[in-house]
């Protein structure tokens, strides 16, 4: 049998890597290239994107990024700052091969732990957390039929957003967008991003991201969206509201034009993204008509004891939690991406 060459990917790889990831039926928006340059340009952590080759030919990819923190740890991720993530490849020997590559290199590298964000079980034998789903679904490409497939309850507030004027814009900058999303993760105690780290999504990824921006009927700012997309589906990844967005119900509002605006573009499958059980999102997209699927999070211990549980529903957290959310949002904004940036 033709012997597997694990080699690190290079500038003249790029294509070809995406190439091989949008052929491949569990390929997604971030195992995608591109985000190499912005783990390591943006939020300024080293990556390791394995490629797997037979007689020249990719049959499998692993990105992963190293997140190395005083505060959070040290940890090995595919994919860091993304939902999904794991190993790509062609047979069982091919992802034995780059799981070995990946724990030899998290032994190296000293890491904490080792984390694959897989969308079904790969991993035998490593811990996995029953904490995150998903919300996916397909939508048609008329407007009414989308509508009624809103349960009754939710698709009045969409329309009371109509009713109260709220029009939406397409923007290709981050001004208004930052202003919504510092504001809506301030409120729920989280620190922010730095604001190159979205500046640099839309530089890199092109038309794969844009930004969906609510205004009121006085044209005040209301709530702002920026999206990914992947071949046939849209994902609403990083949103917010100002304090006009629950009256007017802005959300609402904002996620049924990103799902007009999607169709015009020929998306067919809305992700809604995960969501951690129990929590409000989850039953807001729940309230939506989306179904939870389970997410499939693998992880290996190197040097940790026991599982990292880094996530507001964790008790240690609740006393920053609150502190945060009381900090004035000029204070909260310049403060938060020195840590967002770890919290991979």
């Amino acid at each position: 049998m033709t012997s597997i060459d694990i080699s690190i990917l290079n500038d003249a790889g790029y294509a070809e890597w995406d190439e091989y990831v949008k052929n491949h039926s569990a390929g997604t928006f971030f195992h995608l290239s591109k985000w190499q340059y912005v783990l390591e340009h943006g939020l300024g952590h080293k990556t390791y994107y394995f490629v797997a080759r037979q007689n020249n030919k990719i049959v499998g990819v692993l990105p992963l990024g190293h997140i190395k923190s005083l505060l959070f740890g040290s940890s090995l991720i595919s994919s860091p700052f993304g939902v999904y993530g794991g190993i790509l490849a062609e047979s069982a020997e091919v992802a034995e091969r780059l799981e070995k590559e990946a724990s030899q290199l998290a032994t190296r590298l000293g890491v904490d732990v080792l984390e694959f964000r897989n969308q079904k079980e790969a991993q035998n034998g490593w811990l996995t957390k029953e904490l995150y789903v998903t919300f996916r679904k397909n939508i048609s490409d008329n407007d009414e039929e989308n509508m009624l497939a809103i349960p009754r309850r939710q698709r009045a507030m969409v329309r009371k957003g109509i009713k109260a004027g709220l029009h939406s814009v397409i923007e290709k900058n981050t001004d208004n967008f930052y202003l919504t999303f510092s504001e809506s993760v301030r409120n729920l105690g989280t620190p922010v991003f730095p604001r190159k780290y979205f500046d640099m999504l839309l530089d890199v990824f092109g038309d794969d991201v844009d930004i969906l921006t609510v205004r009121s009927q006085e044209n005040e700012l209301v709530a702002s969206v920026l999206s990914f997309y992947y071949k046939d589906e849209v994902l609403p990844y990083y949103g917010g509201g100002t304090m006009l967005a629950r009256n007017l119900k802005g959300n609402d509002f904002m996620y049924w034009e990103l799902m007009r605006h999607a169709i015009t573009k020929g998306i067919r499958v809305f992700d809604y993204g995960r969501s951690k059980k129990g929590t409000g999102s989850y039953s807001f997209k729940k309230n939506w008509g989306f179904e939870p699927t389970d997410m499939y999070y693998s992880y290996k211990l190197i040097k940790a004891k026991e599982l990292p549980d880094i996530n507001p529903l964790n008790p240690k957290y609740q006393m920053f939690i609150k502190t945060w959310k009381r900090l004035p949002l000029g204070i909260a904004n310049f403060i938060g991406p020195y840590i967002a940036r770890n919290l991979g």
